[in-house]
């Protein structure tokens, strides 16, 4: 693995453990952030390991995997689906309490075991 895409990768470790951190303290939409965050390193990372560029300055997960060319199993491809929606309403909220209402503990757990899943899958892509 060539070392811009190992730092990408290694970021995306310490975002998903930022998530972590952050749902441990009760800041449940900045996990869920976090999660879209870790994902989006990855797979700048897997980007830039498959095709040898500089990968975009973009937020879009389905984006990344369409221009790296990998498709991943259906249910993570749907779950990347729905952390990509998520990331837009955690990035500019136009209502905390609204968010902080839908980000519920089990919910943001229920992402961040997903987005765990989906970061063991990326790494597979390397």
């Amino acid at each position: 693995m060539n070392k811009r895409a190992s730092e990408w990768l290694k970021q995306a470790e310490y975002d998903i453990d930022t998530a972590k951190f952050m749902f441990s303290g009760g800041r449940y939409f900045y996990a869920v952030f976090m999660c879209h965050l870790s994902i989006e390193k990855a797979l700048k990372g897997l980007y830039q390991e498959k095709l040898k560029e500089i990968p975009p300055k973009v937020h879009n997960l389905v984006y990344l995997l369409n221009k790296i060319g990998v498709k991943p199993p259906e249910e993570i491809g749907k779950f990347l689906v729905k952390l990509n929606e998520a990331h837009v309403v955690t990035r500019y909220p136009e209502d905390i309490e609204k968010l902080q209402k839908h980000f519920t503990e089990p919910i943001t757990k229920a992402l961040i075991e997903k987005s765990i899943e989906a970061l063991e899958w990326i790494k597979k892509q390397f």
